[in-house]
């Protein structure tokens, strides 16, 4: 790095444009540092050094610019405010509002904008939880601010900020006001700055030991994930990504929603952005936007911002878990993300990798999912009651990866997989078959099953395992045996192989099959799901001893309680326990008379 004595912020300007990528000559400036480019002020990010000139990826759209127009250096790297008023926004991929750009220009975002990205007229009524004279140091509560009807959200004292506080007041402020001064000076806000490519502090990481129960039974029963753990969701186009990605937001019993749309088409997120503020959160019955933050960059807008965009998402995602909440971050989709980095670097002049992506694919990738963890938060204790209570948060990140052509040998597929724990393999040829989710149960996998074990014994049943790898089981018979049918017809088959195939077909088609938009059938709680799996194997329990008694696989496959068995999981859940022990009895009487 070379010094740029002489020559003063103020007078550095452009002197080369390639795309988003600006190189300015004379700018005193450090990595990442946040810049303003040219007469309109366009945002950028310090992205190289080299001697007296400096590279910036600009996040707005550089059409016009011209070599000589200054370039400006704020000093500061990208940062997001965190505060009241985040739940419920929808930001582009810098944090500005976009309602709020809409008000000033309308449907299409002009260049050299800047909103702030809280309101900082809106007054929030704070509630003080310390008092002068404590000593308070970063990630303690100083008081709470109700931000919507089900959610309070907690002040934290900034990272990196400790000391005794000399005076401090409950009543109504905006986030400009100070709530409260330390006896060093500092002044607490109900908002403060953090950089985006920078983890926030914790205390301590936990185990992943409680699941993310998100309502949808081949994710919750066959592949789990765990709160604060990391998953990813690859397929073709039209296979179910996003509608899945919306079912855990929906559904997950995670408390604070992230989504990021990550250079999707246009369409997709207006649909995202329409769709959300109607819909409604089952547990509260408020509209499900007062517990989620939407974060839209498409596919049209400058590749700088969507490329900053999943980091925007991740640091409001850790903010949430920093004050005690479980928060899923769903990252739509790290394939758009991965190419914009290949676009920037291919501009950068630097040497491609694999496909053209940048030899540092997987360290960022790496770095984008070890943010994400169940974690003790940062604190000192002294601002809880009694000093002893430790609040505990998490994040789990879950990234859909759009390989081309539903390629998963694709670098950016294989090197998720690398990072990610959970793998849910959505299959285009079981979307073409209308079996939704698409998620293809043999290529599949999570690395949680023996850590969530004894959360499933001890919460739903102890052979909560034994019956998922009983399921899992009969599935894979069916795919071994699924090539001898295709050659001889199952006719052909042993009896027992035939049975084999009927009880897995009712694995599909009556457990893992789920219609998202089902009023009772969108959502499936985990002692539904155990009760179906377990009714099913007893009825191949049942099955394989008419069978030894001489009964036909065609007289077991007609009974009626199987197909009634097939649609019980459209029963409500206030119904579903007396419906299911009428199908089983009748199961157990259809199978007596057939044994005979």
């Amino acid at each position: 790095m070379t010094s740029t004595k002489g020559k003063s912020a103020g007078k550095a300007v452009i002197y080369r444009i390639s795309g988003p990528v600006v190189v300015a000559e004379g700018l005193n400036a450090r990595i990442y540092d946040l810049v303003k480019v040219g007469n309109e002020k366009l945002l950028g990010e310090v992205i190289q050094i080299n001697g007296p000139r400096t590279t910036i990826q600009v996040y707005e759209e550089t059409t016009g610019l011209r070599p000589g127009e200054p370039v400006e250096n704020t000093g500061a790297p990208l940062s997001v405010e965190l505060g009241p008023g985040l739940l419920s926004q929808i930001y582009d991929g810098i944090q500005r509002p976009l309602p709020s750009l809409a008000k000033i220009m309308g449907d299409f975002i002009q260049r050299g904008v800047s909103v702030p990205g809280l309101d900082e007229k809106k007054k929030w009524d704070f509630k003080a939880k310390v008092k002068k004279g404590d000593n308070v140091s970063g990630g303690d509560v100083i008081g709470t601010v109700q931000e919507t009807k089900f959610i309070e959200h907690k002040i934290l004292v900034p990272p990196k900020v400790s000391g005794k506080i000399k005076s401090v007041s409950s009543g109504n402020f905006s986030i400009r006001e100070a709530v409260a001064e330390l006896d060093s000076g500092e002044k607490l806000f109900l908002s403060h700055k953090w950089p985006v490519r920078k983890p926030r502090p914790v205390k301590e990481k936990l185990m992943p030991e409680i699941p993310l129960i998100t309502g949808q039974r081949i994710l919750d029963a066959l592949f789990p994930i765990a709160k604060g753990g990391t998953g990813a969701i690859p397929g073709p186009f039209g296979s179910g990504k996003t509608v899945t990605q919306q079912q855990l937001a929906k559904w997950s019993d995670a408390e604070i929603v992230v989504y990021i749309g990550c250079g999707e088409r246009g369409n997709e997120m207006t649909e995202v952005l329409t769709e959300f503020p109607e819909l409604q959160d089952v547990r509260t019955g408020a509209p499900l936007m007062e517990r989620t933050v939407l974060i839209a960059n498409t596919s049209n807008m400058p590749v700088a911002a969507r490329e900053a965009s999943v980091y925007t998402g991740m640091t409001i995602a850790e903010y949430f878990r920093d004050q005690g909440f479980d928060v899923s971050l769903m990252a739509d989709s790290t394939s758009r993300w991965a190419e914009a980095m290949r676009e920037i670097s291919s501009r950068l002049e630097e040497m491609p990798g694999e496909e053209g992506y940048p030899a540092y694919l997987a360290a960022r990738l790496a770095e984008f999912y070890e943010r994400a963890g169940r974690v003790i938060c940062l604190e000192s204790g002294n601002s809880e009651k009694g000093g002893v209570a430790k609040r505990i948060g998490s994040v789990t990140a879950i990234g859909a990866v759009s390989p081309p052509g539903g390629d998963f040998s694709e670098p950016v597929t294989q090197n998720t997989l690398k990072i990610t724990k959970v793998f849910w393999a959505l299959d285009a040829k079981l979307a073409q078959r209308r079996h939704f989710p698409a998620i293809n149960w043999l290529n599949s996998y999570s690395l949680y099953t023996d850590f969530l074990e004894k959360w499933y014994s001890d919460n739903i049943a102890q052979d909560f395992g034994e019956v998922r790898a009983s399921a899992m089981r009969i599935l894979q018979q069916e795919s071994s045996l699924q090539e001898i049918v295709q050659l001889i017809g199952s006719d052909a088959l042993p009896e027992r192989e035939q049975l084999t195939l009927e009880v897995a077909r009712l694995i599909r088609e009556g457990f893992l099959q789920q219609n998202a938009y089902h009023e009772v059938d969108s959502f499936c709680s985990l002692k539904k799901q155990y009760a179906i799996l377990k009714s099913i194997l007893k009825y191949y329990d049942l099955a394989q001893a008419a069978l030894e008694a001489g009964a036909q696989v065609s007289a077991i496959a007609g009974i009626e309680s199987k197909s009634r068995l097939a649609k019980v999981c459209l029963v409500d859940e206030s119904k579903f326990a007396s419906e299911l022990k009428k199908i089983e009895s009748e199961m157990e009487s259809e199978f007596g008379s057939i044994s005979v």
